[in-house]
């Protein structure tokens, strides 16, 4: 999946959702989840569920264990696409969005995919354009320690970071 933030505001809308719009780039044609209320940091974007649980990673799935992906409940929340500054997280263990930070009504919702996916089933170069941008977006095996401490990370990638560093001061 290539990730480039919509560069327009030229968009149309494709459905809508109490707190949130899934909008479509007329130019690029990616569809984006947009805000459609303010959120303060820490305050609950919404509940997440498993429409169905696999064994096997996609584009479309979040990862909640060692062969455990779900696709996401409500299905909008797809559309939250990957950015390296992100405004929200997925927090696998409690079943919610959080806010990372304050968000604007208007604002698009993002989230590093690599806060939830060890190995990710379709790497892609990620053009977020933000500081710090990572580049290439493979899942947060592929990441050192250092860089993955800007971010908060699910209960399940934590303990994969931490028995990987237990394994490398063993060796």
């Amino acid at each position: 999946m290539k990730v480039n933030p919509a560069t327009s505001n030229d968009y149309d809308i494709v459905a809508n959702h109490q707190f949130a719009e899934i909008r479509k780039d007329r130019e690029t044609g990616q569809q984006v989840l947009f805000a459609l209320k303010s959120f303060r940091k820490g305050e609950k974007i919404s509940p997440l569920g498993a429409a169905f649980v696999s064994d096997k990673p996609s584009y479309l799935t979040v990862q909640t264990g060692n062969k455990t992906h779900i696709a996401l409940h409500p299905y909008f929340l797809q559309y939250i696409n990957h950015g390296c500054n992100p405004n929200c997280f997925f927090d696998t263990t409690r079943m919610e969005v959080t806010a990372l930070r304050n968000i604007e009504e208007g604002e698009e919702f993002t989230f590093f995919y690599p806060s939830t996916e060890w190995n990710m089933a379709s790497p892609f170069q990620c053009y977020c354009n933000q500081p710090g941008c990572l580049g290439l977006i493979n899942g947060a095996a592929h990441i050192p320690e250092e860089i993955l401490k800007r971010y908060k990370l699910s209960d399940f990638i934590k303990r994969k970071v931490h028995y990987r560093l237990r394994k490398l001061k063993r060796a």
